[in-house]
């Protein structure tokens, strides 16, 4: 890692209506719009859809050094998400987010101590750490299998 203070950028351009297009350097553009629950196409990646993207990726790559430092193995991770907005101190924002991970992991692997890396993942997740948003996990623990090709 470098050392801190990191800076990002990004650039947005949209007109008047429709579609804004956010762009930063090296990556591809995203197309987002307004949510169909405010009027908009419902067919583009919305702002509310972005947070929780941010939200969802930055759990995933916490938990993956999270584990790794403790030496703790996962086989897959998925992650739902559901993010509520509503009215709360007389503005609109989201009011909860819900993070539902799935993670997969071998027999050898302690369910209480990867409950409770679950959990030490979202405490230490930079995105979720700049919200003013509770947040709360729902973990899933699933067996993985091994399937054998009999001849």
């Amino acid at each position: 890692m470098t050392p801190l203070p990191h800076r990002y950028t990004s650039e947005l351009s949209g007109g008047p209506a429709g579609y804004a297009k956010v762009r930063t350097e090296a990556l591809p553009d995203i197309r987002i719009a307004t949510p169909a629950q405010y009027g908009g196409p419902g067919d583009a990646w919305t702002p509310e859809h972005l947070l929780l993207a941010a939200v969802q990726a930055c759990f995933l790559f916490t938990f993956r050094a999270v584990a790794g430092a403790e030496r703790v193995n996962f086989e897959y991770l998925e992650l739902w998400t559901e993010g509520t907005v509503d009215r709360q101190d007389r503005r609109t924002k989201f009011t909860e987010i819900i993070l539902r991970p799935r993670v997969t992991i071998g027999p050898e692997v302690d369910r209480t101590h990867i409950m409770r890396l679950l959990h030490k993942a979202e405490r230490a997740c930079l995105v979720s750490a700049s919200l003013d948003t509770p947040i709360r996990v729902e973990p899933e623990l699933v067996a993985a299998t091994c399937l054998t090709l009999g001849g």
